[in-house]
């Protein structure tokens, strides 16, 4: 049975985002939590209620921002409450493009050499996101005849025991030689059950070649390299692009 997750503004349930290609990889990523589709909310007198309100789950995890338009305009919407049009600028798939950009193009990576993962595995709300719903949506809901928002906040604790087991059976499955964790959270809440500190600032500074490197983590005896970064410093890219080639290469 499906556990009920939540609903966003306008009434979209909230979804799990989930790698959908299960094929083994090579490179497994695990991230902190899933982004959201983010739209304007535009009274009917045309001014802007809220410049960005997540109102659906992205359609692919660690998505690029696409179709925004398209999945936005699907949404219903009383015609008294005004309308949705996609949030301004990079605020649909920052995530996805920054992953793309920052770490798979210097990496030599394309989505398909790599499984996808969150600690969270759904959209949460921020603190800033949950005072805009309370300031604005929630007094509105009554007479624009608008669902409950129901999204959950950000949790303290981002991956509870039985979060951990689903990512390790994700690993399981697609048997990398090589896991990149984004920035502290994934370590703390995670790696760290297998071998890695709790915080990148335990493994010093780009120059002293530690941070941005590659570290083993034992999983089920195993060891694994973990790249350990918030984004790659061009110091050490083309250290760690022989790295992982290497590796990849001579676990193929």
């Amino acid at each position: 049975m499906k556990r009920d997750i939540g609903t966003f503004p306008f009434g979209q349930p909230i979804k799990k985002v989930c790698q959908t290609d299960r094929t083994q990889k090579k490179v497994f990523v695990l991230g902190v939590y899933a982004s959201a589709v983010h739209a304007r909310w535009i009274g009917p007198d045309k001014k802007t209620l809220i410049r960005a309100l997540a109102v659906d789950s992205e359609p692919e995890i660690f998505w690029t921002g696409t179709n925004a338009k398209d999945i936005i305009e699907k949404i219903p919407i009383p015609v008294i409450a005004g309308k949705l049009v996609p949030a301004d600028g990079k605020l649909n798939g920052p995530s996805g493009v920054a992953l793309d950009a920052s770490y798979l193009k210097p990496l030599s990576l394309k989505r398909s050499d790599v499984w996808l993962c969150d600690l969270v595995p759904h959209s949460c709300l921020n603190l800033g996101q949950k005072k805009a719903v309370d300031l604005k949506y929630n007094p509105k809901k009554v007479e624009l005849h608008l669902p409950d928002c129901t999204t959950p906040v950000v949790p303290k604790t981002l991956a509870e025991e039985s979060r951990c087991n689903e990512i390790l059976e994700e690993i399981k499955s697609a048997d990398p030689s090589v896991i990149i964790t984004l920035g502290d959270q994934p370590l703390k809440w995670f790696a760290s059950k297998f071998g890695s500190k709790l915080r990148l600032v335990e493994y010093g500074k780009p120059k002293e070649n530690s941070y941005g490197l590659l570290h083993d983590i034992i999983i089920d005896g195993r060891a694994i390299n973990c790249f350990l970064s918030f984004t790659l410093d061009k110091r050490v890219v083309l250290v760690v692009i022989l790295q992982i080639g290497l590796i990849v290469m001579t676990s193929g």
